[in-house]
């Protein structure tokens, strides 16, 4: 069982894990370097825990010591027990949900092992917001997406707000990155998928059109909220789909068309 540590002082050092929460740029810094990530709520802890993230520590105000009762009885990561006012001004923000967990992050696996075992798959290009990011995961899992690739420099999906958004779902589709850009999208073509970038372009064919259920192996190209993917990028594809838009609408939000196109992807996809 782990040890209920009660924690007074916002200077306290064992509480450095959670300290600035709000400070993005920091964070998008420290947390990789370190080797943690913050997972905020019951849901989400609950979720990366039985994803198999190892916990560092867990930061609770009181009353969420008898909710979370069982998962504290499984740990020996040390639980601290805060007052609401103190993990504000640890954190910086009110913390709604009440309890927080700095878990470790895991290796990423290879971007060629991962797709071994995979059949439909999304490639993000430069998706920054993590708001985003977390949808487009949430979208993934629950709409039959086997993997994500991302470019070098897509934002982080173990960010709080990505894995928050996300609702726990980028603990369960498997992603990785790619080391180059767009070059390394020439190992997923090799791998046997068919490279489909997403535009609103209306030069771009229907995706009802090209039937993307159909095919064996297919690699959804997604590409960042108002730039959408780069011309290299699009270059580097086998064919550029477009969602049919009607009442003067010309294009989605990313992650709603990540949603649309994924239906669409994974529609019939024997199980």
């Amino acid at each position: 069982m782990a040890e209920l540590i009660t924690v007074e002082d916002p200077a306290d050092p064992r509480l450095y894990d959670y300290t600035g929460l709000t400070d993005v740029e920091l964070r998008r810094r420290r947390e990789p370097a370190e080797g943690l990530f913050i997972a905020e709520g019951e849901k989400v802890i609950r979720r990366a825990t039985d994803a198999g993230y190892a916990m560092r520590s867990m930061l609770l105000s009181a009353k969420w010591v008898d909710v979370m009762r069982d998962v504290i009885d499984e740990l020996t990561a040390p639980v601290y027990v805060v007052t609401p006012d103190l993990a504000e001004q640890v954190t910086g923000y009110h913390v709604h949900r009440g309890a927080l967990a700095s878990m470790q992050r895991k290796p990423l696996p290879a971007a060629g092992e991962m797709l071994a075992g995979a059949r439909r798959v999304a490639v993000m290009e430069a998706v920054n917001d993590h708001t985003n990011i977390g949808a487009i995961f949430r979208s993934a899992a629950a709409l039959g997406m086997d993997a994500v690739l991302l470019s070098p420099d897509c934002a982080d999906p173990l960010y709080r707000r990505s894995v928050k958004v996300s609702m726990g779902a980028v603990f369960s589709v498997p992603y990785a990155r790619l080391d180059t850009w767009p070059q390394g999208l020439e190992a997923v073509r090799e791998a046997g998928f068919t490279l489909l970038a997403l535009t609103p372009d209306e030069q771009a064919r229907a995706l009802d059109e090209v039937a993307p259920h159909t095919m064996d192996r297919v690699a959804l190209m997604l590409g960042a909220e108002g730039d959408g993917l780069s011309r290299r990028a699009m270059a580097a594809a086998d064919a550029l789909v477009r969602i049919p838009m009607s009442h003067g609408v010309d294009s989605l939000n990313v992650g709603a068309a990540a949603a649309v196109a994924f239906y669409a992807v994974a529609t019939g996809r024997p199980r």
